[in-house]
């Protein structure tokens, strides 16, 4: 418990406003912010202000961490801690444009990755973790895929499967390695802007077919497959990114049929099925042998494994498959791989993405309530959809929060084809402290309810 002769700076720690260490760290920078401290002054030493806040001298210790990070303290040896010169602008740009897991309450990430590196080691030759390894992933690797992608997909045979760098390079594999220049990938209007990039790099060609409230729309599937000959169709069909659309069971098993009748394979990417709540089975487990499935780790998990299974069934398919992969991703890093193969079978993977499901809920709740009835999302995923007022455009819009220090992405970003809707998509997940996400938050919707005034469509 603080006392009455604790500094003035000194944060009163909340149970749901994220890490602690991130919230000392914060309340360190508004202090300084806020001239309560001033360069040249000196801080408790770790192990006081522990017992000051009543937490362990870890928490203190990353604390202070992460204000060095910041550029906020500097160390003077024996002399003690102290506020440093400003080297920055203290005002850091609030970030509301990458999809990436929000930090879960009650789990310690460092603390985790620490015991999994040290599992890891314990049981590899570090040697052959700083080596090459066979493209596709190991046999333990592709077990551990296996066992991910068991509440999706049910019992498999790993031989299936191939473990990939991350779910872009899955993508872009799957289109150099089954479709030739020149053909045809079908996807919705608004779609993953990675999958854009990798179709028009790799000299393909994206076209849009139509969606309605439930995903992209079987009639117009068929008329599409009948007029281009697609080579592959995308779909994201749970959390879709941007607009946050779950798929309902019925249109899955409606498009997996125009698919079949056209002889022509879907690309399921489904990064966000385990965030979902209830939600339908994957294409890939009504009608598996029209589907390549796409499952990565980055959102329920942490980005820097850059770790995603891909099921192909047939083999093939999936020779071709490694071989397109091969001339631009030789192998996933064996180490990443090695620790995501550790969380996933000691139930740490699936603890860190409970928590993550847990955070991130809260987090809608939190945009719910502050933009009310502007808010597109759906309770749960690492994203929602805002449609905008007449006066706002998406480019506008965005020109202007950036202006003000919050970074949005525009409807623009996402379109495969025609003109975008008015629309820009916030991520909850990006920005680590709750309270500075709420911060955010409420900025954007004072500037939703203005007039764009001196913004100008001119000046974006």
């Amino acid at each position: 418990m603080q006392d009455e002769n604790s500094p003035l700076w000194l944060p009163r720690l909340v149970a749901h406003g994220g890490p602690r260490f991130l919230q000392i760290a914060d309340a360190l920078q508004a202090a300084l912010v806020g001239g309560s401290l001033k360069p040249g002054d000196r801080l408790p030493p770790q192990r006081q202000l522990a017992a000051q806040l009543g937490v362990d001298l870890t928490t203190v210790t990353r604390a202070y961490d992460e204000a060095r990070r910041r550029n906020l303290l500097e160390g003077r040896g024996a002399r003690g801690t102290y506020v440093a010169a400003p080297k920055v602008q203290l005002t850091s740009v609030l970030d509301l444009s990458m999809n990436t897991p929000p930090p879960p309450d009650g789990v310690d990430f460092g603390d985790m990755l620490k015991q999994g590196l040290s599992q890891v080691l314990m049981q590899a030759d570090a040697e052959l973790l700083m080596t090459y390894h066979v493209c596709g992933g190991s046999d333990s690797a592709r077990k551990a895929g296996a066992k991910w992608l068991e509440p999706m997909l049910g019992h498999m045979d790993c031989g299936e499967l191939v473990v990939c760098p991350g779910a872009q390079a899955a993508i872009a594999a799957l289109v150099l390695a089954l479709t030739q220049p020149g053909d045809v990938v079908l996807a919705e209007p608004m779609a993953y802007p990675g999958l854009r990039a990798a179709v028009t790099q790799l000299g393909r060609r994206i076209i849009a077919v139509d969606a309605d409230e439930h995903g992209m729309v079987p009639g117009m599937l068929e008329e599409a497959c009948r007029q281009y000959k697609p080579g592959l169709v995308y779909l994201n069909p749970t959390l879709q990114n941007p607009t946050a659309i779950t798929m309902p069971e019925r249109r899955r098993q409606e498009l997996a049929s125009v698919a079949k009748r056209n002889h022509v394979r879907i690309i399921e990417d489904d990064p966000y099925w385990l965030l979902a709540d209830a939600p339908p089975p994957p294409i890939a487990r009504l009608a598996p042998e029209q589907v390549y499935y796409i499952s990565t780790l980055s959102k329920c998990l942490t980005p820097g494994l850059r770790i995603a299974f891909v099921l192909i069934p047939d083999p093939g398919e999936r020779e071709r498959f490694l071989a397109a992969l091969r001339s631009f991703a030789l192998m996933d890093a064996p180490l990443t791989a090695a620790l995501a193969t550790q969380w996933i079978f000691d139930g740490s993977a699936d603890r860190l993405t409970e928590g993550i499901r847990h955070e991130a809920r809260l987090r809608h709740r939190m945009a719910r309530d502050i933009l009310a009835g502007r808010y597109g999302g759906v309770g749960d995923g690492l994203h929602a959809w805002l449609e905008l007022p007449g006066y706002w455009n998406s480019l506008q819009l965005a020109h202007a929060a950036a202006s003000e220090g919050i970074v949005v992405t525009p409807a623009e970003a996402f379109a495969t084809g025609g003109g975008a809707v008015n629309a820009i998509r916030i991520s909850l997940g990006s920005i680590q402290d709750r309270r500075r996400l709420q911060a955010g938050l409420q900025r954007l919707s004072h500037l939703l309810a203005r007039r764009p005034g001196a913004f100008s469509t001119a000046a974006v």
